[in-house]
């Protein structure tokens, strides 16, 4: 099933450009033809197309169908972005696939890579979206200073990966299922230390994945599906 990102359908009964140009031009899609949308909101809509040509599709609505929460909770992974881009994508693409709700770059003391270019991620989120059939496309906030983001208010569970020594239980042992939860995880060379200590200052609780010693991505991931499985 071909499934179309149009975030505005409900204002706007059309495809936009990119989409428009893939259901008309590649998959030579036409009037009359049922095609499904999603809004990336938690709905998709069975529509027919009213007008088609290289670069517009028009369409009309005929079921709005809203898909239930498939995880519970907010989910937010805050990580350092690797320095290989591939490694970067390949998160956000699996991450989606399992399920998860917001994702931060973190511009860390350590960090391989200091700038980061969101539209092909942007993408990437939006392509895993449609292929998994969900109806939910996570938010992709732009790169922040660690600082800066540990300071902000936030009202769920609040973990902290890192390798250095101490107490540090496996989140799946402390993790309150159901409940919002925020996790950070770090560049390839770890927090620093005065970064672990300012987050616990800030409330973070520091936290094991599990005995292996992760790249940053893979981490990322075992957190996402550990608290997408509660």
């Amino acid at each position: 099933m071909h499934v179309f990102y149009t975030p505005d359908i409900l204002t706007k009964p059309e495809l936009p450009e990119e989409e428009a140009q893939h259901c008309t031009r590649v998959l030579r899609l036409g009037i009359g033809d049922e095609i499904t949308l999603t809004d990336g909101k938690g709905n998709f809509y069975r529509a027919e197309i009213t007008a088609a040509t290289n670069k517009r599709c028009l369409v009309k609505l005929i079921e709005t169908i809203p898909q239930a929460p498939l995880w519970s909770g907010h989910l937010h992974i805050a990580m350092a972005p690797t320095k290989n881009m591939d490694r970067n994508e390949w998160f956000a693409e699996k991450a989606t696939e399992i399920g998860f709700d917001e994702l931060t770059f973190l511009n860390c003391r350590f960090s391989e890579r200091k700038v980061i270019k969101t539209e092909r991620i942007e993408k990437i989120l939006v392509s895993a979206m449609k292929q998994s059939l969900k109806a939910r496309l996570p938010k992709l906030n732009e790169m922040v200073e660690f600082d800066k983001f540990i300071a902000q208010d936030y009202p769920g569970q609040k973990f902290i990966a890192h390798c250095y020594e101490g107490e540090k239980p496996l989140l799946k042992d402390i993790l309150e299922p159901g409940k919002d939860a925020l996790v950070l995880i770090g560049p390839e060379g770890d927090f620093s230390e005065e970064e672990v200590k300012k987050a616990i200052g800030k409330g973070f609780r520091p936290i094991s994945l599990g005995k292996s010693r992760l790249r940053t991505e893979t981490a990322a991931l075992v957190a996402t599906m550990v608290i997408n499985s509660d």
